[in-house]
């Protein structure tokens, strides 16, 4: 099987990618993410996963740190996520919250790595990924 291509934007201070969820109700949804290869699991926002159904209605954290990172505070279950052309299904999500300058409502960990081989073209703007089950000697 061919490798996915998904192209990203070298002018952007990380590796942004649009990818889909699909929720309980079968809605599909875009979503903005980073790829992480620091974050353990993929995380989404609170707001987003609110916004599309998958949570119920969040309160701001009362000691929310000020910080760059993410602050973690339960896991959902995701029906469906697409990333670079891979579905994972009934994917367990760490919930977190972001601050809403950061422009993006998802970072996209080792979890999806895990489950596929990727490559990154940083000069060209590709990510070659095709899941490690279709390899050839897997």
């Amino acid at each position: 099987m061919p490798q996915f291509i998904t192209r990203f934007d070298t002018q952007r201070h990380h590796i942004h990618l649009e990818f889909f969820v699909t929720n309980a109700k079968g809605i599909r949804h875009s979503v903005a993410g980073i790829l992480d290869t620091g974050a353990p699991r993929t995380e989404f926002s609170d707001r987003f996963l609110a916004a599309i159904g998958l949570l119920g209605k969040t309160t701001p954290i009362s000691e929310a740190r000020d910080s760059l990172q993410t602050q973690k505070y339960g896991k959902v279950v995701i029906p469906n996520v697409e990333i670079c052309q891979h579905t994972m299904s009934e994917l367990e999500v760490i919930v977190s919250y972001f601050e809403e300058s950061w422009g993006v409502d998802a970072l996209v960990g080792l979890d999806f790595f895990r489950e596929n081989c990727v490559s990154i073209d940083y000069s060209n703007g590709v990510i070659g990924s095709e899941p490690f089950a279709n390899r050839t000697g897997q």
